[in-house]
């Protein structure tokens, strides 16, 4: 399990992952003024160096610039956090997460019909294997 990472760590991979995997320093901090954000620019450094030393992101010297490649895919990142979630919550019973989600009537028929679709393809799959 990877370690946690903090909102505003979280703020600055969304940012990467946004552009590809892979930013400079510089494209970091224009999408950071473009959201209005008012971090300084040492505070953007110790943000991303703290990511290094989690894994969550390597570097890349390209000149004298560090170019900033995320080593983990958003997908992976949000399957991570959700097992941990449940895990931690739930005790590992997704069941009881589902269930949770469900009795709080916060889906629309639309995502009603997406995953019962989704889960008769799954089945579909599972059972065909």
């Amino acid at each position: 399990m990877m370690q946690q990472i903090s909102e505003s760590e979280l703020i600055l991979m969304k940012i990467i992952w946004k552009c590809g995997g892979t930013a400079l320093f510089s494209l970091i901090t224009e999408e950071l003024e473009r959201e209005q954000s008012e971090w300084k620019n040492n505070t953007v450094l110790t943000l991303l160096s703290r990511l290094v030393g989690k894994k969550y992101l390597k570097t890349r010297k390209i000149g004298r610039r560090n170019e900033y490649i995320a080593a983990i895919t958003e997908q992976e990142y949000q399957s991570e956090q959700t097992y941990a979630f449940v895990d931690r919550v739930y005790e590992g019973n997704v069941k009881n997460l589902v269930t949770a989600l469900l009795q709080q009537d916060s889906l629309t028929e639309s995502e009603w019909n997406e995953l019962e679709a989704f889960w008769k393809q799954t089945l579909k799959e599972r059972t065909e294997k």
